[in-house]
């Protein structure tokens, strides 16, 4: 089932947009990924009328559109069709200035788990945070955020896993292991870092014979747990 967000990918290249939405395809198979790439007449450069017809053409098909550009006269494209756009379309569509490959990949991720979407422009927002920070430093606002509550009310449940398959975390196993989080009802640790976040999940460079720390918080803290050591100790299914 197509997810409720459609990501529409505006870059000056054709071949660039569509590799993009092959990469992010990969992980969100549900989600409308739209390539907009290149002039009218296959130039290097970008098409007002291209990226128009493609945001309204996710509106028709009752989805809401998160629109991201490559550059910055990209942007200026993408906000130049916005600015028509009225009533329900104007609230049903957004621009994000996030990184244009990472970001893809962190909203349709969101998008392919259910995200609306103010869920889907956070996650690509996030993307340009997540690999100029130390990971010190995301990892200690991650053990912050999931710290269970001052009266001890919160179950906290730790368990270390063995990392099988041979590449590890990387882009397709992230994904999911990210899907299957954020579906869940609690706030959740690999290794320090939100296991919600398919790309602070690949920043951990994990590969087979790795071991990773879980540790979880909430209602389903046990049952969480629980299903990603299964899904990493089961190799993604890649064994």
């Amino acid at each position: 089932m197509t997810a409720h967000v459609a990501i529409v990918l505006v870059s000056h290249s054709g071949a660039l947009a569509s590799g993009v939405v092959e990469v992010a395809g990969q992980m969100a198979p549900d989600v409308a990924l739209v390539g907009v790439g290149g002039t009218d007449d296959g130039g290097v450069g970008t098409s007002f009328d291209r990226v128009g017809d493609a945001v309204q053409a996710e509106l028709a098909a009752g989805r809401d559109v998160l629109v991201l550009g490559d550059l910055g006269s990209a942007m200026l494209t993408v906000e130049s069709v916005l600015d028509l756009l009225e009533g329900d379309d104007a609230a049903r569509v957004r621009l994000a200035d996030a990184p244009f490959v990472e970001g893809a990949v962190a909203a349709a991720v969101t998008a392919q788990g259910g995200g609306d979407l103010l869920a889907v422009v956070a996650s690509a927002l996030h993307a340009a945070t997540t690999f100029a920070e130390p990971s010190s430093a995301l990892s200690s606002r991650s053990e912050e955020a999931a710290e269970p509550a001052s009266d001890g009310s919160a179950p906290v449940v730790e368990r270390t896993v063995t990392v099988r398959n041979a590449l590890g975390l990387h882009a397709r196993p992230a994904a999911v292991l990210a899907r299957l989080v954020a579906g869940l009802d609690v706030a959740l640790l690999v290794d320090g870092v939100n296991g919600a976040s398919v790309l602070e999940l690949m920043k951990l460079g994990a590969t087979g014979g790795d071991v990773l720390s879980v540790r979880a918080t909430g209602a389903d803290a046990q049952h969480a747990v629980d299903a990603v050591a299964e899904m990493v100790e089961g190799g993604f299914g890649e064994l």
